[in-house]
This record gives C-alpha cells, structure tokens and sequence, in this order.
C-alpha cells in the first residue's frame, strides 16, 4: 500500500508541475520559434573567434508558462549546427520554454578542450543560476566545472561524463554509459558473423568515443582496429575507410552520423555486399540506409532527452533542493537504444520533427 501511495504522490506532484508550465510550438531542426540569438558567455572571454554563439531562449510572447527568474548556461563539445547536437539544442530550447527559464547554448567552433574549458570560465563568471556541461575529457576540464561546483553554481552534465562528473561533484548526468553501449554494438555485430571490424573514430581523444570502441572490442570479440578520422573532413574519412577495408574486414562501426556517411560511401565504392556497417547515433540518411538495408542498425543514445532534462533537473532543483538520480549511480539513461529496419519507419518521423 506504501508503494501505492508514493505513486499516486509522485503523479500529482508531476500533474502539479506541468500544470504550471505548458509545453509551446513544436522543436524543428531549426529550433523552436521566439527564439532570441546573441553572444555572451564567448564574448564574456574577449575573443569569439572560435567559439559558436550563445542561444538564449525565452518563452514566446502569449504562451502560459510559468515564467521563472533563472538563467541557466549549457556549455557542450558539440556545436548546435551539427546533425546531432542540433537535436539536444533542440531538446534544450524546449525545456527552457517549458520551465519558463531563459538558456544560452554555447560551444567551440571545433572539437578544443582549450576554448571549452575557457568557455566554461566565463559562463561561471557571468553567475548563472546552473550549468549544463558535457565532460568528454574530464582531466582537461576539470579545473572550470570544480570552479563552478566551488562558486555554488550547480552544474549537471550530459551526453559524456557518465564515468568521471560525480568525482567532478558535479550533481547528476544524463546519458548512457559508453562502454556498455560500444559492447552492445560489439555483440550485435558478433550475432550477424562479423569478425573483423573498423570501429571509426572522428574524435580521438574524447573519452566516450574511445570507451564506445573499447566496449566494441570485447562485445565483438573478434579483431578491431581503430580508424581515427577527421570530424571536419569528410573526404578523407571516406579515404580512410576505402584504403582500411581489406578482404579481411567485414564489419564497421562509426561512431556518429560524421563518420557513418562517407563510411556508407566507402562500402558502396566498394562495391561488396558483405560488410556489416553500423553506427552511433542518427541522422535522416542514416535511417535512410536502415530502412534500405545499407546500414544494419544504429545505436541511438536520444539527444533530445539529454538537452532537455537537464534543464528541467536544474529548475527542479532550484526549486525544491532535489534532483533526479535516476539510478544509484546518479545516471539518468537515455541510451543505447538500437533502432533496425524494423523500427526506423517510426524514428523517422521522430527525427522530421527534431525530436531524435
């Protein structure tokens, strides 16, 4: 009967909460509309040459939402115009206008621990209510999310961290573990015959693309060889694979839609049947391939979740002095997920919305 109540408490909190603040115009891959665009927390550092804007997103004139005096700053890796952080900005606008809180999006124009982490300095500087931040190498930026955790500032992360953003204190992350998703990736493949393997890499470096081929390599259990590619340069990634595919190689597993697509290009020129290609995460041709049996399966870990409940879990936060852990671990799980021919009709009209 316990269990019973605490349900029936815990829907009317959250029927409460929504009450409070209604959800406003879909989220496109363009982003949501009445959004505000201007840079700050780059400009905050004196130098945005190689920084992207901040968006800061509001709620829209007319729409009821609770509006809420909190200023909330996310800092990732990524950059918003990329295929796939633009679905988590897209989750990250949504969130702002459904707490009714104002959010600015900021990120090095490449992938540079350097101006991220300088990135992260200013946006403590500018005092905002939370930070949201991805950790793909924690030794790097350690220094500016300790900073932030020691001005007061609560800082929870996404996309990567899963390993190291509670030593970090940070409060919680919002993800998957990479190493359990790259073995299930590895077992996948092992199920369909494949025994030799590329596992393509567009950002060595980054810890949980490197956990990803590392879980790869045990849940294959066969042999991988690990192809570091250029995120930026498409061309020569799809030379890269072309001159690794050897007779022996009959699986391949990129680690996002930048790696996925020239690798697709590379298989067909090849003009073999018999190569198992797979990826992380998803764009519309890589679904395209799914439904069209060029690509075997994708692993989707749901960005549009990570942008946006970590907006929400700041809110809530600030508000009652609580936070979803999601599990002992403080992980919320938003992946791996595997989406096949089977499933992909269904994701796809998902992804036409900007929602995966």
């Amino acid at each position: 009967m316990s269990r019973i109540r605490l349900l029936i408490a815990l829907i009317a909190a959250l029927a409460m909460t929504l009450a409070a603040c209604t959800s406003v115009d879909e989220p496109t891959a363009e982003g949501p509309a009445d959004t505000a665009v201007e840079t700050t927390a780059a400009e905050a550092t004196g130098d945005t040459a190689d920084t992207e804007g901040a968006t800061t997103v509001a709620a829209g004139e007319g729409d009821a939402v609770a509006e809420r005096d909190f200023r909330f700053v996310v800092v990732s890796h990524g950059q918003s115009g990329d295929p796939f952080w633009s679905v988590a900005a897209n989750g990250v606008n949504a969130a702002a206008q459904d707490m009714g809180v104002e959010v600015e999006y900021q990120a090095p124009g490449t992938f540079d621990m350097v101006a991220m982490g300088q990135i992260i300095d200013a946006a403590v500087a500018s005092q905002p209510d939370g930070l949201v931040v991805t950790i793909p190498d924690a030794e790097a930026l350690s220094g500016p999310i300790t900073a932030a955790v020691e001005a007061g500032i609560p800082v929870v992360s996404m996309n990567s961290g899963s390993d190291s953003f509670a030593e970090l204190g940070v409060l919680a992350h919002v993800g998957q573990t990479e190493f359990e998703a790259g073995l299930l990736a590895g077992q996948e493949m092992a199920e369909s015959g494949v025994t030799n393997a590329l596992c393509i890499n567009q950002e060595v470096g980054n810890a949980a693309l490197d956990s990803r081929c590392e879980g790869f390599t045990e849940g294959l259990g066969g042999t991988v060889e690990v192809l570091p590619v250029e995120l930026a340069d498409p061309a020569g990634t799809q030379s890269s694979v072309s001159g690794a595919l050897t007779d022996e190689v009959n699986g391949v597993l990129a680690l996002g839609p930048t790696g996925a697509l020239p690798a697709l290009e590379a298989v067909r020129d090849s003009g073999r049947d018999d190569v198992n290609l797979a990826t992380f995460d998803l764009a519309p041709e890589v679904l395209e391939a799914i439904v069209d049996g060029e690509m075997s399966f994708a692993i989707d870990q749901a960005q549009y979740l990570q942008g946006y409940l970590p907006i929400v879990y700041l809110t809530q936060y600030l508000e009652t002095g609580a936070i979803p852990l999601g599990s002992v671990t403080g992980v919320t799980m938003t992946g791996p997920q595997i989406v096949t021919a089977d499933t992909a009709a269904d994701v796809i009209e998902a992804a036409e919305r900007g929602v995966r």
